[in-house]
């Protein structure tokens, strides 16, 4: 692996494969996280954790239709009393997982300057990386009583030490890698040129990347990644190419992504053969007013409505929920 760790892509013979009989599946993640002004700059204080109270209806709604969600927690949620309670009932009757998510600029040990740079974990130094997904690990695991086997760094913020330090801690799945995604205009990783398959981040074979799933649509998808590197270079460029039906990056998240695009991607994905589909939201749009995608109440049941939407297009194409074990027992070294 080269001086960028995670952030520099792999090579063709890191590709995991799949044992046959797993088919092709769903993960739902959840960026489970406190409320902070998406617009402001970072802070350590002024977050909220109001939507805490929406997550049982969310966990209600993804049983009745076949979802099994991963909530990657961070600090101010693990520390919060409701919030493990209601995520640890999902997590005791086998409903739900957790897994890991470092927000470091609300996570202790507070050492570093808050600024757009030290919000990507893997921006700060090797000690102070580990130390606070230590303590964000450690956290999770006596508050729902297992240790979490999945990692999501936040703002997708990998570092050249990170597979390192969480293939040493017992995480055996990352999910930080948003493919066809370049985030290096603001001090973060690029990801444009990372694939969209599930492969092995480390030479050992310890640690699963499954990468959130994007794909591109369009006449000129074939050229997609060389076309998104040009036309990032030029303004509206890329506008132009989706309107035009040429190039489209499609996220299969609800934020942002209308349900036509969402199952237009799930359709490629699935037809290219990706194993594992990887959908992403973040838990404070379960309410309304805390994220850009939610400002409304009903924004937030059109939220629900493309999960409904969503998942009844898997049941058509046989794709099934799946859980971090699924993945893990069924990814061959």
């Amino acid at each position: 692996m080269a001086d960028g760790g995670m952030r520099d892509p792999p090579s063709p013979q890191a590709a995991a494969r799949f044992a046959p009989e797993f088919g092709q599946r769903v993960l739902l993640t959840v960026d489970t996280e406190e409320e902070f002004d998406w617009d402001a700059p970072f802070s350590r204080d002024g977050h909220g954790l109001a939507h805490v109270a929406a997550i049982p209806r969310f966990q209600r709604f993804c049983e009745r239709i076949g979802a099994h969600p991963v909530y990657l927690v961070d600090w101010p949620i693990v520390r919060d009393p409701r919030a493990c309670e209601i995520i640890g009932d999902a997590v005791r009757r086998g409903a739900a997982e957790v897994g890991v998510q470092l927000h470091p600029w609300v996570n202790p040990p507070f050492t570093e300057e808050v600024n757009a740079f030290n919000s990507f974990a893997g921006n700060l130094p090797r000690e102070l990386e580990a130390a606070k997904f230590t303590m964000l690990r450690d956290a999770i695991e006596a508050a729902f009583g297992s240790a979490p086997l999945i990692y999501r760094a936040g703002r997708y913020g990998l570092g050249p030490h990170t597979g390192e330090l969480l293939a040493a801690s017992g995480i055996r799945i990352d999910t930080s890698v948003r493919a066809l995604f370049d985030y290096s205009f603001q001090s973060g990783p690029d990801y444009s040129r990372h694939p969209l398959f599930p492969y092995w981040a480390d030479p050992a074979r310890r640690l699963l990347e499954l990468p959130v799933t994007s794909v591109h649509a369009g006449l000129l998808r074939p050229i997609g990644r060389e076309l998104q590197r040009l036309g990032a270079r030029v303004p509206h460029a890329l506008g132009a190419m989706a309107r035009l039906g040429l190039l489209e990056r499609i996220a299969l998240t609800p934020e942002g992504v209308a349900v036509s695009e969402a199952l237009r991607g799930i359709d490629l994905a699935l037809d290219a053969g990706l194993p594992v589909l990887v959908l992403s939201f973040h838990s404070p749009s379960l309410a309304a007013g805390h994220t850009p995608y939610a400002a409304s109440e009903a924004e937030v049941e059109a939220l629900y409505d493309w999960f409904e939407t969503v998942y009844a297009h898997f049941a058509t194409r046989g794709v099934r929920s799946c859980t971090v074990a699924d993945v893990l027992a069924a990814s061959t070294r």
